[in-house]
């Protein structure tokens, strides 16, 4: 928005009269799935915003007991627990940079101390704690170093120039697995497993370009030093079992197309399969010993977690877009229940295909419950870009609806949970592939008289804002409005600025770097069409954001005042997003605000 004067203003929110019913959902206490050690399994660890700011908390199921273990301003995104469950571990940034150490405290609570003496501050790259040996990941502007620490001593066991990633320590704690990019692509990783008491490479698996290998976890059996892998030999994600001590893989076939994440049953006897297929999830134990697949039964939406307990119980945590998280157990029982009222149930999603330019294309769409279509439609991209919308809970989604907007999802080519060709397809066309996509559900949204042409918002956060803002510039006519949350907006000047592992992945993404290939970055990249611009835009900014940096934040912004182009900013003091529940909300009012002043509902 530019003021009388023609300058323009920057906004910290509206003014809001009375409390809205859609900042219940936001300020409802939610948790994720419990997570516990192998040799201490009733000593756990969750997170929840339960006192208003993300933080990590602790609960011993042996006697109820739950408290809170961190408590800082800007919150605190993850944490984990050694082995023996004494010792709960954090990462310790500056409001929300993601830069700095890791911190612990014991499992029963007392003074906060520095985990490891001798590593100065960087980006976390994996993390394993075991008995004896701990392995640290670090990543710098000089690449990718992994620590053993023994006796409180760290040692560097493995640096490079590249990303690369802590994979997983095995049972006895003897084998290390390093996910490693040192072929060049560092969205398309490399295992290797190495002795720690002696420091040699032992095995190497890689399928080659464009194929991904992700590392699931040792085996949780003794002496057994098999690893359990996620390939995409076929295209699709799919397990395999490496025993890089005797050289043998034995890939599982177990015929599912979409996303799946993979852990041990204790006993290491099965596997418990998590598949993410058109926007729903279902829950799979594979038994290895007569490699049979069993579907387990859980209610249709979506699982952000999954767990099989010592004795076998399994537990996951689950939602839908009607209803929010629960943590349960097959039976569906509650396993621990969130404090204070639940919060209040939206509207179901429903599926539709479009045809696209690169094939039919999934989308997910939300109705208000009262008015009439065609209606004002909010697109609201996701991120990643490799991840993808489902059928889950969204507070942000259900404010939107509830202001009478519809809304409408894309899971665009760069989408996971598609196949490895139609996450990869964006590769050297990045941004501009996925728009024709949106733009292609746009027009059948328009043609089926679901969303009114005149009254399209472009809405996302992180690669969702970038690709607003690139949509904003060259689709000018398709959008009256755009809504970015910490969008990359200048590339060139985001991958200077950026974390290492980043600018890896933009590498990869992009075919190489801004010297490499120029004019790649030049025409994926916002700025370079701000002048086409013709929607009023909103852009949200983390001042410490060290993934969508501030200053190619201000260089967009700078080049739309000189413009003379409508446009609102909102700054706030955290990172990547805002982990305090009344910043969340603030946001979500922000740009209710502004979209039903520019593109009004009714």
């Amino acid at each position: 928005m530019r003021g009388d004067d023609g300058a323009p203003v920057t906004t910290t929110g509206p003014t809001i009269a009375t409390e809205p019913a859609w900042a219940d959902r936001f300020r409802a206490a939610r948790i994720t799935l419990p997570e516990w050690p192998l040799d201490a399994p009733n000593r756990c660890i969750y997170v929840s915003n339960a006192s208003g700011v993300v933080e990590l908390y602790a609960w011993n199921r042996d006697t109820g007991e739950q408290r809170q273990v961190t408590d800082r301003p800007t919150g605190t995104y993850g944490g984990a627990i050694d082995a023996a469950g004494e010792y709960i571990w954090w990462f310790d940034d500056t409001d929300g940079d993601e830069f700095g150490v890791w911190m612990r405290q014991p499992f029963g609570g007392g003074t906060d101390t520095l985990a490891v003496e001798g590593l100065e501050p960087s980006y976390p790259a994996g993390l394993a704690i075991g008995h004896e040996r701990v392995v640290v990941g670090r990543a710098t502007d000089d690449g990718t170093s992994v620590h053993v620490v023994e006796d409180g001593r760290p040692s560097t066991v493995y640096s490079d120039p590249r990303d690369a990633h802590v994979g997983g320590l095995s049972r006895d704690e003897m084998l290390l697995c390093i996910a490693h990019s040192e072929h060049g692509d560092s969205r398309h990783m490399a295992l290797r497993v190495m002795r720690l008491d002696t420091g040699s490479t032992i095995a190497e698996l890689w399928d080659g370009p464009g194929k991904q290998l992700e590392a699931a976890g040792f085996s949780p059996v003794a002496g057994d030093q098999r690893l359990l892998v996620i390939h995409e030999r076929d295209g699709r994600p799919a397990p395999l079992i490496w025993d890089p001590v005797a050289g043998t893989e034995r890939p599982l076939e177990i015929g599912l197309s979409g996303e799946i994440s993979v852990d041990w049953y204790v006993d290491a006897s099965a596997l418990l399969i998590a598949h993410d297929h058109e926007a729903r999830s279902e829950l799979y134990r594979y038994d290895l010993g007569t490699g049979s697949l069993t579907r387990l039964d859980i209610p249709l939406g979506t699982l952000s977690g999954a767990s099989a307990r010592p004795d076998g119980t399994v537990e996951f945590a689950w939602s839908s877009s009607v209803s929010p998280r629960v943590i349960r157990d097959l039976s569906g029982a509650t396993v621990l229940a969130a404090p204070g009222p639940a919060a209040p149930e939206s509207v179901p999603v429903q599926d539709t295909w479009v045809d696209g330019p690169g094939g039919r294309i999934h989308a997910l769409i939300a109705r208000p419950g009262s008015g009439s279509a065609p209606f004002a439609t909010v697109f609201a991209i996701h991120g990643g870009p490799t991840d993808y919308d489902v059928d889950e809970f969204a507070p942000r989604r259900a404010a939107f609806v509830d202001a009478g907007f519809a809304v409408v999802h894309v899971n665009y080519r760069g989408s996971t949970g598609y196949g490895a060709a139609w996450r990869d397809a964006l590769e050297g066309r990045p941004g501009l592939v996925e728009l024709e996509d949106i733009a292609a559900v746009r027009d059948w949204a328009v043609r089926k008289g679901i969303a009114d042409a005149d009254r399209c918002i472009l809405e996302g956060g992180s690669w969702g804002g970038f690709l607003t803002l690139l949509g904003l510039g060259t689709q000018p006519g398709l959008w009256a409005a755009g809504c970015a949350l910490v969008p990359v907006a200048d590339y060139v000047a985001a991958y200077q600025d950026e974390m290492e592992p980043l600018r890896a992945f933009d590498r990869s993404l992009f075919g190489g770097s801004p010297d490499d290939v120029p004019e790649v970055y030049h025409r994926s990249s916002p700025i370079t069409y701000v002048d086409a611009v013709r929607a009023p835009v909103l852009v949200l900014a983390g001042a410490n954001d060290p993934r969508c940096p501030i200053r190619q934040i201000d260089n967009y912004l700078a080049r739309l005042a000189e413009l003379g182009k409508t446009h609102e900013v909102y700054r706030f003091d955290a990172g990547h997003g805002s982990l305090v529940v009344e910043e969340q909300i603030a946001q979500m009012a922000a740009q209710l605000d502004f979209c039903s002043r520019h593109v009004p509902p009714g």
